[in-house]
């Protein structure tokens, strides 16, 4: 459904929050590996550009098109959860706020404040009105930034080889790796995170994880009793990681 209706104006505003996320992933790849941003804009054409000075380049020309991508997973991840969903909507708002400190420009703040009111709005509702509310919004927003980050990906980086694009920047710092192999790779990633995601957030809509926290239904123990089952063999999370 929404790769139907993804170019429509009805969803033009979720495509404005995707190109955001983008350049926010880019600010914070910038934030991690000790850079310095200047700036951070979201243009009405559905373009972005994130401004900055040092950092690490490898690392942070990936984290746009792979951000995006890993902040709809996450999002599709805690939609399970009152608490959860609370969680991603709240670090939404944050960063929307926190990226008006770099330098926006009128087409971002618009964006950002209606955002940041909005989930606000959907998080009070939830906790004082209406449950269960703020788990579908927080679900859109996944869904709908997951999808659009990988047909992103596959227009931007694949179908075409642009000169400014992500994929091409990559390939000056390393001409081993052409652009549109840049874009594969990053298509894949995105895709395997969207598919992690749908498949945590069944587990924590099943009825074994009803009553049960976040991590400790991840983790495969609900009063003691181990949830994974795996070939007539019970593995917790902990077990998996370990073997």
């Amino acid at each position: 459904i929404i790769l139907l209706f993804q170019h429509t104006l009805l969803l033009y505003p979720f495509r404005l929050l995707t190109t955001f996320l983008h350049e926010l992933s880019h600010a914070i790849a910038c934030w991690i590996t000790c850079g310095d941003v200047r700036s951070i804009r979201v243009f009405e054409n559905e373009g972005g550009v994130t401004s900055y000075v040092g950092g690490c380049r490898v690392l942070i020309i990936p984290a746009g098109y792979v951000g995006a991508a890993l902040w709809g997973s996450v999002f599709v991840m805690f939609s399970g959860g009152r608490k959860t969903a609370t969680g991603a909507a709240g670090l939404l708002v944050a960063m929307l706020l926190l990226s008006l400190c770099y330098a926006p420009n009128r087409t971002m703040v618009y964006l950002n404040l209606c955002y940041a009111i909005v989930t606000s709005v959907c998080i009070y509702l939830e906790w004082k009105v209406f449950t269960p509310l703020l788990n579908f919004v927080v679900l859109f927003y996944g869904a709908f930034v997951g999808v659009h980050a990988i047909y992103d990906t596959y227009s931007d980086t694949i179908r075409r080889s642009i000169l400014q694009s992500d994929a091409y920047a990559c390939y000056e710092i390393c001409p081993c790796c052409l652009p549109r192999c840049v874009g594969v790779q990053w298509a894949i990633l995105n895709v395997v995170l969207q598919v992690l995601a749908v498949w945590i957030a069944m587990v924590q809509l099943s009825e074994e994880c009803e009553d049960a926290g976040w991590w400790e239904c991840m983790n495969g123990v609900v009063g003691g009793n181990d949830l994974w089952d795996v070939d007539g063999v019970k593995h917790t999370l902990g077990g998996w990681i370990h073997w």
